[in-house]
């Protein structure tokens, strides 16, 4: 059988690739967000590009993902020297990738002699932290924040039974958030049979909302007190995205589990779930079982250690914080109380509310007509731009916008 003759074929037909067909009834979009354009076809750092050459400054990093902008020659070089040798493994055999990969992950983490599970999603990475937590502790409900995103799994998403909902808005305006009493009526009522306290510092289903330091202080607390295991979700504040390495490290707290995604493969499918030393070490002693078909895989790993490698060595993260920081300035001088009504963030992930849906919806148009993309939450603008992106590159995007608001 002649499978390089198959393959110099299709290498040919590539370049003819028919970009003319809409995504219509054949490809299911189930997100709730419409696709606005649906014809790019290329990208080139911080840009994606449609079929007619157009560019459009990706202010999302695709669903926050590109934290090192799309095509990154580095992440790209490393996914085709890997493919080029073994891309998958099986149970029975590894590749010394895992080992470089995770003592990367471990170091960044904080979790010094601990371990690392290489999964496909951060919605994986978040589970198989909650189900480590259950076996070892023995309970069975989870605690989260009311406002917290954590996955697409159906154990995340249906919280009628396994969990606890801490409702913290009464804190937003609380006398004493910034110390918060220990006999708070609202901490009484945590229960002490929770495996886990889930803890998304600062997305808040992508509203971009920060609760008080000591409210997290105290939960971790009272959960870890209990013998509760403690778990961050940074799957979208992780890998600098905050102006750190990981948006708990705005709080002072060491979780058990971190659930890590998003970023950490630059658009690249693969995710990691951290865990202590304790964590490690008290699961090889209860026989804990997870598997899959391709947790662990070389190719993942490899694109985990290159992303990392590239933020260590161009300080991407101090550049990231100052950036953010600066954005955050430009945009509050933008706030009128008209159109613009608040702005909020921290490090590249900040939010800009508006007056309602109808404007933010008119908005959005309008900044696509001029080449920037940014996320509509219906009556809120969400920003995560790629890391490295340019003072230059989003002051034309503020200069758009400032426009954009004054004919509104």
């Amino acid at each position: 059988m002649n499978t390089q003759a198959e393959f110099v074929e299709c290498d040919q037909q590539i370049d003819h690739l028919d970009y003319s067909k809409q995504i219509t009834g054949h490809v299911l979009n189930c997100t709730v967000h419409q696709i606005k354009l649906p014809h790019i076809v290329d990208s080139d750092g911080n840009f994606v590009i449609d079929t007619e050459g157009k560019r459009y400054l990706d202010l999302e990093s695709g669903v926050w993902c590109t934290a090192l902008g799309h095509r990154n020659p580095g992440v790209n070089a490393i996914i085709h020297h890997q493919i080029d040798r073994i891309m998958h493994t099986g149970f029975s055999y590894a590749h010394p990738i895992l080992e470089a990969a995770a003592a990367d992950v471990l170091k960044i983490a904080g979790h010094k002699d601990g371990a690392c599970l290489f999964l496909c999603s951060g919605s994986e990475a978040i589970e198989v932290s909650r189900q480590i937590a259950r076996h070892l502790t023995g309970f069975k409900r989870s605690m989260t924040l009311h406002d917290s995103y954590l996955g697409s799994y159906s154990s995340t998403i249906n919280r009628d039974t396994g969990w606890f909902l801490f409702d913290w808005r009464p804190c937003m305006t609380c006398a004493q958030a910034s110390t918060c009493d220990s006999k708070c009526p609202l901490l009484q009522t945590i229960p002490r049979d929770i495996a886990d306290f889930s803890f998304e510092p600062g997305s808040s289903s992508g509203f971009v909302r920060f609760p008080p330091v000591a409210l997290i202080q105290k939960i971790v607390e009272i959960v870890r007190g209990a013998k509760g295991k403690i778990i961050a979700n940074e799957v979208t504040t992780g890998v600098g995205r905050t102006g750190r390495w990981f948006g708990f490290q705005h709080y002072a707290i060491e979780p058990d589990l971190i659930a890590i995604g998003k970023g950490i493969g630059n658009g690249y499918p693969v995710s990691v779930a951290s865990m202590s030393q304790r964590i490690y070490e008290e699961l090889n002693d209860s026989g804990f079982h997870y598997s899959q078909s391709h947790q662990n895989d070389p190719l993942g790993a490899s694109v985990v250690q290159e992303v990392i490698r590239q933020i260590l060595q161009g300080d991407v993260i101090a550049q990231a914080a100052q950036t953010g920081a600066w954005l955050r300035s430009q945009l509050e001088g933008l706030i009128d109380n008209r159109i613009v009504l608040a702005v909020r963030g921290r490090g590249l992930m900040l939010a800009i509310d508006v007056r309602d849906a109808e404007v933010s919806e008119k908005m959005q148009d309008a900044l696509l007509a001029r080449g920037y993309i940014v996320g509509n939450r219906k009556g809120m603008f969400r920003l995560d731009p790629p890391l490295h992106i340019t003072r230059q590159e989003l002051q034309g995007f503020l200069d758009a916008l400032r426009e954009i608001t004054a004919g509104v």
